[in-house]
């Protein structure tokens, strides 16, 4: 295969690597702003719904390890092709079949597929654009913001016009064009191993193994609760508007405007970094966003909705590829960066996988979004807090 030295080329490696990250997101961003109607249809709890979206958060920190395995084994290209087939298989499924037990089947396979894609475009970044990785990362981010914003979005007007099974399934065509774009994609060459730093003022020594690394561990955190944070507003916003009076159309418009927010702000921080390396500063500019969110939805009426959503989209925009460049920031190679981030990824999903299955537990026992709240400011303290540790000076 050529490589991707020509610019043609390398556009193309990058329009692919932009279609596979619009994949990551729809099948479970598709579930929110259907999670009252799917619990009506089929007479479920809220505990019991919200498990579809948090089996594949779960599967996602299980099976992230598996990349460094599919890697090594079967080669980037081939590996997430094949994975892009099986996203693409189950999400159709969703049509045909829309009992509660193929959604949740759906959910554990398109989970495994996502966890193992996830770390693999990381190494895919590392290996091919060793200088370039922060407006690669942001391509990345970029393409799975835009996923989740279309589905949140659009999957409420598919409803509309034949139910929920479409509304689900249709997803399944981004899965499809991704891979003729992926199968006809050049091979690359490899480049030569680059070195960056985590945070500018303090380095990270590398080890054989990231997880004998505390700073690893760090990472691990702050990715966990940023993504507990992304998960259970993604699940959970949709009903919290509901709650404050809206209407399931509107509901979903909400978690559009959020999600546009966030896919704007995908791309734009990143481009910002090199001028403002400072990773802590950005996480505690993106969270101050985040927490004034938060305490609208706490404190005031419906109209705060809307403004909430766009002000926690900006946390969530910037929060993702600060908590992606992390692990590439320590690393010199795509192998190394391939374990950092299998390392960061399965612990860290496996964190927030629980998140929004804990938060549709206590909204059955409570019957409002009090606590879920609270929950968020709480997800907002800890994530300064493992930034801060990751920030400071030995």
């Amino acid at each position: 295969m050529r490589g991707i030295g020509t610019r043609p080329a390398l556009t193309g490696v990058i329009f692919a690597i932009l279609l596979v990250a619009l994949n990551l997101r729809p099948a479970i961003s598709s579930i929110g702003p259907m999670l009252e109607p799917i619990r009506t249809d089929l007479g479920l709890t809220n505990g019991q719904v919200s498990l579809l979206t948090a089996v594949p958060v779960l599967c996602m920190g299980l099976f992230a390890p598996f990349a460094i395995v599919f890697n090594r084994r079967f080669g980037l290209k081939r590996s997430i092709g094949f994975l892009l087939a099986i996203i693409g298989v189950f999400t159709l499924g969703r049509g045909f079949w829309p009992s509660y037990f193929n959604l949740l089947l759906s959910s554990f396979f398109i989970g495994i597929a996502i966890a193992i894609i996830g770390p693999m475009l990381s190494a895919m970044i590392k290996r091919d654009f060793p200088t370039r990785t922060a407006s690669l990362i942001g391509v990345y981010s970029f393409g799975m913001g835009l996923g989740a914003t279309l589905a949140a979005g659009l999957t409420s007007v598919v409803y509309a016009a034949s139910g929920w099974p479409a509304g689900l399934a249709v997803w399944s065509g981004l899965a499809i064009a991704a891979l003729i774009v992926w199968l006809r994609m050049p091979e690359a060459k490899t480049k030569t191993k680059t070195k960056t730093q985590a945070m500018p003022e303090d380095p990270l020594p590398i080890t054989e193994s990231p997880w004998k690394n505390v700073k690893a561990w760090y990472m691990l955190l702050f990715f966990g609760f940023q993504a507990a944070f992304f998960f259970s507003m993604l699940t959970w916003l949709a009903p919290i508007a509901i709650d404050k009076g809206l209407s399931v159309l509107s509901a979903g418009a909400v978690v559009t405007v959020m999600t546009a927010v966030q896919i704007v702000c995908n791309i734009s921080i990143p481009l910002l970094f090199s001028r403002y390396p400072n990773r802590f500063l950005w996480v505690l500019a993106v969270l101050a966003f985040g927490t004034g969110g938060i305490l609208l939805l706490m404190f005031a009426g419906t109209w705060a909705v809307w403004v909430a959503a766009a002000l926690i989209g900006v946390a969530l925009g910037g929060l993702f590829p600060i908590a992606l460049l992390l692990p590439l920031d320590a690393t010199d190679s795509a192998d190394e960066a391939n374990s950092w981030a299998a390392m960061t990824q399965s612990g860290g999903y496996l964190i927030s996988a629980f998140m929004p299955f804990i938060i549709g537990v206590v909204y059955d026992q409570t019957g409002n979004h009090d606590i879920t709240l609270w929950m968020f400011l709480a997800f907002v303290m800890l994530m300064i807090l493992f930034a801060y540790l990751l920030h400071r000076k030995p």
